[in-house]
């Protein structure tokens, strides 16, 4: 959506800071022994106590409040009785809709002791999404986004999931503009307006380039080839001014 008054700036504000503050607790509860049942059940608490529903669950039918992805899982995790141990890397994605409006973020963590790779993959997941961010704002290039981050991922030797992409958000959790990408793409030529709301959220990996669904299970994705990967994510608003990042909690 874009941005047309400051009701709808507001609104859109308070879901994302609803989604942030449920990410914030997931990963400051994370520990050994849970399953992504009982961490799933933090998230659906917060979004329940401030009165949001979760996206996937109300739009998609998913089988869980939030998605916690697990080591070769990429995204889409469904909470179960899996249990997370130590020198796991978990990915967790909370989206959210309150009183029409959505709003979407997501992070990995380490659950340690973890091999300096994953830690360093970790970190550097955070600066290919600001890398991204950085090239957001009013009249600015979309290719803007994906340029910056492959040159960072190419520059410190990752690649970068590439059938995973940005979307706009806002009245509904996946609107346009769609397929976003967060890699180099020659084909891309659309420009942000001014209070243009969208997802940055690119997938650094240890070599994988896709993620691809294996077995029964509709929802969950895997690294293609099998590698560490990460993701973090903000949504947010083109202005004048830059990004105004919606899923900071308060």
């Amino acid at each position: 959506m874009t941005i047309n008054n400051d009701d709808e700036l507001q609104a859109l504000r308070e879901i994302g800071r609803i989604v942030a503050e449920a990410l914030a607790a997931m990963g400051k509860a994370l520990e050994p022994g849970m399953t992504t049942a009982e961490l799933d059940a933090i998230g659906r608490g917060i979004l329940e106590r401030e009165g949001a529903r979760s996206a996937p669950e109300t739009v998609y039918g998913f089988p869980g409040a939030t998605c916690i992805s697990v080591n070769e899982e990429v995204a889409h995790g469904i909470p179960g009785e899996r249990r997370i141990a130590a020198g796991d890397l978990v990915n967790i994605d909370v989206s959210a809709e309150k009183g029409g409006y959505f709003s979407d973020t997501g992070a990995s963590f380490t659950v340690p002791p973890v091999d300096r790779r994953i830690e360093r993959l970790c970190r550097d997941g955070k600066r290919a999404l600001w890398a991204g961010l950085g090239q957001v704002g009013a009249g600015k290039p979309l290719a803007g986004i994906g340029q910056a981050v492959g040159r960072f991922a190419q520059k410190n030797g990752y690649s970068l999931v590439r059938n995973l992409a940005s979307h706009g958000i806002g009245r509904s959790l996946h609107e346009e503009p769609k397929e976003i990408a967060t890699w180099p793409e020659r084909s891309e030529r659309r420009i942000m307006q001014k209070g243009l709301v969208f997802t940055v959220e690119p997938f650094l990996s240890l070599g994988a380039d896709w993620a691809d669904h294996e077995g029964d299970d509709r929802w969950t994705l895997y690294s293609e080839p099998r590698a560490p990967t990460v993701q973090f994510e903000h949504t947010v608003v083109a202005t004048t001014n830059g990004p105004l990042i919606l899923t900071l909690p308060a």
